[in-house]
């Protein structure tokens, strides 16, 4: 079987692709170089993609700097220290959509099946592409838009973490061997990696840590 996996670089890709791989899939890994405001998390995802022998790797060229609108990809725009009302400013627009849309014209062309996304709609920052509902969409669309679909071989969407809270995922990952240490999940880690510590992204990391009561390996700014 084949899968193509969206791999960010992050705690929760990882562990996504862990699962897939555990379930049998030959992975196909797929990540994306947007515009994000530090290369550290591709870095991160070639090692991930290695250390759980993906079948295939690439990273696509995707200029979302144009569109602008998100503090990942406007460096004018702060990137939140501190907890926020509403969607964040760290939402990029559609770029969930725009990803698995490279996934899906990926997996037609490779007669796979199947597409990993490790979104979650529990300890998250309330993007509205991270909902069961919206993956539920695209699957539809999926199976509309393309000739694989309209000849019978729908697509899958797989969301194995979108119900998990973070303590869960890691503690799922773990059991997987999946080596934390080689993720980056902060919004603005410096060139080497390291975390911020202050952003969403690693507050929430941080705390799944700390109640699945296994020490994060990941290093941070002083």
């Amino acid at each position: 079987m084949k899968a193509v996996i969206l791999l960010s670089g992050g705690l929760d890709s990882a562990t996504t692709l862990a699962i897939a791989k555990k379930e049998g899939y030959a992975c196909h890994a797929l990540s994306f170089n947007y515009g994000q405001r530090h290369v550290a998390e591709l870095n991160a995802a070639k090692k991930v993609a290695r250390a759980l022998n993906a079948a295939t790797y690439k990273i696509i060229d995707l200029d979302l700097t144009w569109i602008g609108g998100s503090a990942l990809t406007d460096t004018r725009i702060a990137v939140p220290e501190a907890p926020t009302r509403g969607i964040p400013v760290t939402y990029v627009p559609a770029r969930n959509t725009i990803f698995l849309s490279y996934a899906l014209g990926f997996a037609e062309t490779l007669g796979a099946g199947d597409i990993f996304i490790g979104v979650n709609a529990v300890d998250y920052s309330g993007y509205p592409d991270c909902r069961p509902e919206y993956i539920k969409a695209f699957e539809t669309m999926a199976c509309l838009a393309t000739r694989a679909g309209v000849e019978g071989n729908p697509f899958r969407i797989h969301t194995p973490l979108i119900h998990l809270s973070k303590a869960e995922i890691i503690k799922k990952g773990v059991e997987l061997g999946v080596d934390y240490s080689l993720t980056v999940s902060c919004y603005q880690a410096d060139a080497q990696g390291h975390a911020c510590g202050r952003c969403d992204s690693c507050r929430f990391r941080k705390e799944g840590f700390t109640q699945a009561g296994i020490p994060d390996p990941v290093p941070y700014q002083k």
